[in-house]
């Protein structure tokens, strides 16, 4: 990449209904899970400039509706490579109800072990959600470049070594699922509470920001707040309570030297460029 030119990281849709996330730079379009239809995958990409024929890998974080409920109609027009774990993939082509797709179009990762799409360098990062083998990712421009971003959602609980893996970032979408109280309060049952703020759950607005706190840098000047609940959060309260934890930590980092971005639940937002 020569200098000027620039990295990108875009939601189509990011919350509890559907996530797809869009990562580019000058030579590599990626999608980030196709959990919306391929009608509404089509729209946001063309938001965003780009068209499916563009697209040179699907990675998919784990095997939940939200994030491959729409990957086999949309593989079945487009025939694009898909990237994931061994055992999301088996999921996805013996166990869920994708209908028939391709197996050649499915190539196995490993978590902890990098792979490089064109000038992209991949590395899948474990985490802690109640999936077969779910993983968030980071990526790295190769040496003419050197940016970076990353997209973490679907997280029960940060450990040091995913802090120590996204450090020295230049973008990320993170998740903020839910407010604690307002989740507290709502008539979901017992157990699905337990589910969501247990350790293979969601983090909260101050998880979230915690863990902002963590991975904070100099060159960290683009978040986006993402995967929100759409029963136990709003934007605005997602916003704050991440900007207060910030803001409030005791380092030398604030919001006013950040670009904080909330993303939209259901439609194309966030187009940040790094």
């Amino acid at each position: 990449m020569t200098t000027g030119e620039q990295m990108k990281l875009s939601s189509i849709s990011s919350g509890s209904q559907g996530n797809c996330i869009l990562v580019e730079n000058e030579n590599t379009t990626l999608l980030v899970d196709v959990g919306i239809s391929k009608k509404k995958v089509e729209e946001g990409l063309s938001c965003f400039n780009r068209n499916p024929e563009e697209i040179d890998g699907i990675l998919i974080t784990h095997e939940h509706m939200d994030h491959i409920k729409g990957l086999g109609v949309f593989l079945r027009k487009y025939h694009i490579p898909v990237y994931a774990t061994e055992k999301t993939i088996d999921y996805i082509l013996h166990k869920s109800d994708m209908g028939k797709i391709d197996s050649d179009l499915f190539f196995v990762i490993e978590k902890n072990k990098s792979f490089d799409l064109k000038n992209l360098k991949i590395l899948p990062l474990p985490i802690s959600h109640d999936a077969l083998d779910p993983v968030c990712f980071r990526f790295d421009e190769d040496s003419t470049g050197n940016k970076s971003c990353a997209i973490a959602t679907d997280i029960g609980e940060t450990t040091k070594e995913l802090i120590l893996s996204l450090q020295e970032l230049d973008g990320i979408l993170i998740e903020s699922n839910h407010d604690i109280r307002m989740l507290q309060m709502s008539s979901y049952p017992y157990n699905l509470k337990q589910r969501i703020w247990g350790n293979k759950g969601h983090l909260s607005n101050e998880a979230c920001g915690n863990f902002i706190n963590e991975i904070i840098s100099r060159r960290l000047k683009k978040i986006v707040l993402g995967h929100l609940s759409q029963e136990n959060n709003y934007p605005e309260l997602a916003f704050q309570a991440v900007r207060n934890e910030i803001n409030f930590a005791g380092h030398k980092f604030c919001t006013d030297d950040i670009d904080l971005k909330v993303a939209s639940r259901t439609k194309p937002s966030c187009n940040i460029e790094f």
